[in-house]
């Protein structure tokens, strides 16, 4: 297997022999080890769980083929990560297409936790969502908001200048397609407003 990407959470292994993808949860020693193993396991099963939801919701993912104590091994999507893709000429429609994707996920209390343009995977045409480690179910406006603020500080960190379309476009499709945008909206400016003050 080869190694494509050390994280401080897991580790994801390439299997070049099938072509799938092994998300492998590291072991905390500084945990105590029935904690540890508790933990790895029941996050291990949330984030698969959760990556189940949002496919059986239409969004593009990986397809799970097996989940272990703390092993996910899913198949493995040949394209190349939003982050490298994103240019003024698809701006627009690529930014459509992820709001529609956070609007499905909020509409069904799915927060991702870490939507960032790395965790969109652009093969041809379709746009994948992955790595749902962060990820939970819940109704709260707070955190649907904070899921919409990490993607604005991506985007401003990565794509600084392409933000300002891509955060209209993202949220023009956001409203369309969620009933409740307006509220998480309304907190995403609260949440803005917070970071400012803190900067000063």
């Amino acid at each position: 297997m080869k190694l494509i990407c050390q994280g401080a959470e897991a580790n994801i292994y390439l299997n070049e022999k099938d072509n799938t993808i092994i998300k492998d949860r590291i072991r905390k020693t500084y945990r105590i080890t029935e904690l540890d193993n508790r933990l790895r396991k029941s996050r291990t099963r949330s984030e698969s769980k959760l990556i189940g939801k949002a496919h059986n919701l239409g969004i593009l993912t990986p397809k799970i083929i097996s989940t272990e104590q703390d092993k996910i091994t899913m198949d493995y999507i040949p394209g190349k990560r939003l982050k490298d893709t994103l240019n003024k000429e698809n701006i627009k429609t690529t930014m459509t297409t992820i709001g529609k994707i956070i609007a499905t996920l909020h509409t069904n209390n799915i927060i991702h936790g870490d939507l960032t343009t790395s965790n969109f995977i652009q093969k041809e045409k379709d746009i994948y969502l992955i790595d749902f480690g962060l990820g939970s179910i819940s109704t709260s406006t707070e955190k649907k908001a904070v899921d919409l603020h990490l993607f604005e500080e991506a985007m401003e960190s990565t794509h600084s200048d392409l933000y300002q379309p891509a955060i209209n476009s993202m949220q023009a499709a956001y409203k369309k397609n969620y009933q409740d945008s307006e509220q998480v909206l309304k907190r995403l400016e609260q949440i803005r407003k917070r970071g400012r003050y803190v900067k000063r």
